[in-house]
């Protein structure tokens, strides 16, 4: 095990975790929720401003770095860390969600897969050796084994891309060059609960500092969502962090919490940003909406983001209209903020033995 990555767990409570994981850009606190800087910018906000945030994890995409400005020119700028200006931990994916996500312009094969660029139509190739060549250039803190995604109801599909997954995380393991990184393997297995098992028993075979559950919240419903992962948790080791990928709502990070899940990542704040919605823990808000143009409250009473502290939903609503920038800029502050304090205090609860009751408070007034 490589010291620069330990994970010390400092409370559980039924299946939710406290810990912290090491990594050499500083201790990340866990449970946490990451921001998506897909194209190495977390959208409509500055680095300084995710730190005010109290972030302290960034995801960003090896697909969309790779095309452009292309991962040789960050490693000769000093990596993603210097060239993004971001001094705290990174986690990089493998680039096999978005490749996969192309369906009509990629082919898959036993050793990687050719697929066509979004940008130009031109011609490209990943395998697990090169998605880990090009993550070893970004140079995140975490990196991720390539995997294949699957549809979650075609079994003989995941039966098939859950092979795939095992033979590409060795291929990744054996690829791997640089011990300051640390490399997770993906469970994959769709809604199957035997795929499942099968899958989380051979990543956690691996030996890797940490675990990523896949292929979850991309068409299933929440209760197998779950169930999913009640079924990987209950094979994962206790003493390795788990990753969520893809999965940031308020209430799936509160279930996702209760059943031993500790890092998640989500597009979900940012993009609502964009699209003129606030997030609350009551539900969210539709800022664009006519109802708010002589509003003086702020989206939150007791919200103390920077947001809810100096604007109201009318001011909000009228930069909306107008179209101008920094309505994008002021509900992401928001947004991120509404979620990275839920994680706050989930951990919190967790450390005073409170979360199940947590919960429940949550849960009612999401009803």
């Amino acid at each position: 095990m490589n010291p620069q990555f330990q994970f010390d767990l400092q409370a559980t409570h039924n299946h939710a975790r406290a810990g912290i994981f090491h990594t050499p850009h500083g201790d990340i606190q866990t449970p946490i929720f990451a921001p998506v800087g897909t194209q190495a910018t977390v959208k409509a906000v500055t680095p300084a401003q995710l730190q005010e945030l109290g972030a302290n994890l960034v995801l960003a995409n090896t697909y969309h770095l790779y095309l452009r400005p292309g991962d040789g020119r960050i490693a000769n700028l000093g990596g993603l860390h210097t060239f993004m200006h971001w001094p705290r931990p990174i986690l990089t994916d493998s680039g096999g969600f978005q490749v996969f996500s192309l369906a009509d312009n990629r082919k898959i094969d036993e050793h990687g897969v050719t697929f066509k660029s979004h940008i130009d139509g031109s011609f490209h190739r990943l395998t697990p050796e090169s998605s880990v060549a090009i993550q070893e250039n970004l140079g995140a803190d975490i990196i991720m084994a390539f995997d294949e995604c699957a549809p979650p109801y075609d079994r003989s599909y995941n039966e098939r891309a859950m092979a795939r997954t095992h033979a590409w995380a060795e291929r990744c393991v054996k690829a791997q060059q640089r011990a300051d990184q640390a490399l997770f393997g993906i469970v994959q297995g769709g809604i199957f609960p035997d795929l499942r098992q099968q899958s989380a028993e051979f990543i956690a075979s691996l030996g890797l500092p940490g675990n990523a559950i896949g292929g979850l919240s991309v068409g299933e419903t929440k209760d197998e969502m779950h169930a999913m992962l009640e079924v990987v948790n209950a094979v994962l080791p206790k003493d390795k962090p788990r990753y969520l990928m893809g999965v940031g709502a308020p209430e799936d990070l509160v279930n996702g919490v209760l059943r031993g899940v500790d890092i998640f990542d989500c597009v979900l704040p940012t993009r609502l940003a964009r699209h003129h919605a606030a997030i609350t823990l009551n539900g969210r808000i539709n800022l664009a909406n006519a109802i708010h143009q002589e509003d003086a409250r702020p989206i939150m009473d007791a919200c103390t983001c920077y947001t809810c502290q100096h604007f109201s939903r009318a001011y909000l609503r009228h930069l909306i209209i107008a179209k101008e920038m920094l309505a994008a800029t002021l509900l992401t502050i928001h947004n991120l903020h509404t979620l990275l304090q839920l994680m706050k205090d989930l951990r919190q609860s967790i450390m005073d033995g409170t979360v199940d009751s947590f919960a429940d408070q949550f849960f009612a007034r999401q009803e």
